[in-house]
């Protein structure tokens, strides 16, 4: 689940690239991130519908499946392999349809978390941004751009593919260490969809047969 949390942020709060000090990152990347931040900036609200692909050669596991996802702000949700995680900011609610449960988490703040608030207030010193190759992907010309953390991460790179033209991220990979890569292929983005309030907050009247389990 940390890294649908990770991607997420990675998408909705720009900032977290463009914290960066300047000697965090070769110039070309910087650039390019600061594109893509401001045209980011400018949607009040997204909805993105993408293929979330595990994969790990040595464990003999390929496996992807789609998900969709709407943003406003600090809050998202968030629909994944059966799973529906909502959070307002403050409260994260996963509900399970095989189990027919959901799951009551406050948003936490950790070295261990990925939150909005860590990641903005720390990764001008946790990250390094290179600029890799300007290439060919996805019928479009594409940047490639390579997010290294300095320590202490599960992960030791994070690659963006952005397309040059839109100025918009289409695929996220998060290299773990454990030799598992984690990749978010956007199919479609739409930004500035009409999102009302409430539906980044669970309502229990909606699944009558829920579990209810208060992790808080």
């Amino acid at each position: 689940m940390k890294q649908f949390i990770f991607v997420i942020l990675i998408l909705a709060s720009s900032q977290i690239l463009y914290s960066q000090d300047t000697d965090k990152g070769d110039k070309k990347s910087k650039e390019i991130l600061d594109k893509v931040i401001a045209k980011t900036e400018s949607y009040k609200t997204f909805k993105a519908e993408f293929i979330y692909k595990m994969i790990n050669t040595e464990a003999g596991v390929d496996e992807s499946t789609e998900g969709i996802l709407f943003v406003k702000g600090d809050k998202y949700r968030l629909f994944i392999a059966g799973q529906l995680v909502i959070c307002n900011g403050e409260t994260i609610w996963t509900y399970i349809e095989d189990a027919e449960e959901v799951q009551i988490n406050s948003v936490e703040d950790s070295d261990e978390t990925i939150t909005p608030s860590n990641l903005l207030t720390s990764y001008n010193k946790d990250y390094k941004s290179k600029f890799v190759r300007e290439t060919f992907q996805y019928g479009t010309t594409v940047y490639v751009i390579d997010l290294t953390p300095v320590e202490g991460k599960s992960y030791y790179k994070i690659r963006l593919i952005i397309d040059k033209k839109r100025e918009q991220i289409l695929e996220i990979t998060i290299f773990d260490k454990n030799e598992s890569t984690y990749s978010y292929i956007i199919n479609k983005f739409t930004p500035n969809i009409p999102v009302d309030d409430s539906e980044f907050t669970f309502n229990p009247a909606d699944y009558p047969d829920v579990d209810v389990v208060d992790m808080r």
